[in-house]
C-alpha cells in the first residue's frame, strides 16, 4: 500500500529554519513527481515546491529563495529545507507523490500533512 509519512514540522520563531522530511513506501519512488503543498487556517491547498523524477525543481513565487526541495532516491525521502521563515509560512504542509505505484500503474498518494507554525 502506498504511504507517504512526513515529519520536521513544529513551531520556530520569524527568521528560523525547519526541514521537513517525506519518506515513501508501496511506489516506485524513481518513477515519482514529488510535491510540498500547503494548506493556512481558511485557505486553500496551495504548492510551495515539487521535483520531477528527474530532478527538476519547481517553487511557487512566495518561497523562492528561502525554500529548497530535494530528493533521495536511495531513501525513498523528499526533503524541504525552510529558512527565513515568515508568519504567513504557517500551515499544514503535505507532502505529494505522482507516478508509479509498485503495480506499474499511475497513482497519486498524500500524506497526512505536518503542521508549521511560525511566530512572530
Amino acid at each position: 500500500q502506498a504511504q507517504l509519512v512526513e515529519s520536521g514540522g513544529g513551531l520556530v520563531q520569524a527568521g528560523g529554519s525547519l526541514r521537513l522530511s517525506c519518506a515513501a513506501s508501496g511506489i516506485i519512488f524513481g518513477f515519482n513527481d514529488m510535491g510540498w503543498f500547503r494548506q493556512a487556517p481558511g485557505k486553500k491547498r496551495e504548492m510551495v515546491a515539487t521535483i520531477t523524477s528527474g530532478d527538476s525543481t519547481n517553487y511557487a513565487d512566495s518561497v523562492k529563495g528561502r525554500f529548497t526541495i530535494s530528493r533521495d532516491n536511495a531513501k525513498n525521502t523528499v526533503y524541504l529545507q525552510m529558512n527565513s521563515l515568515k508568519p504567513e509560512d504557517t500551515g499544514v504542509y503535505y507532502c505529494n507523490a505522482n507516478g508509479l505505484g509498485r503495480d506499474y500503474r499511475h497513482l497519486e498518494v498524500w500524506g497526512q500533512g505536518t503542521l508549521v507554525t511560525v511566530s512572530s
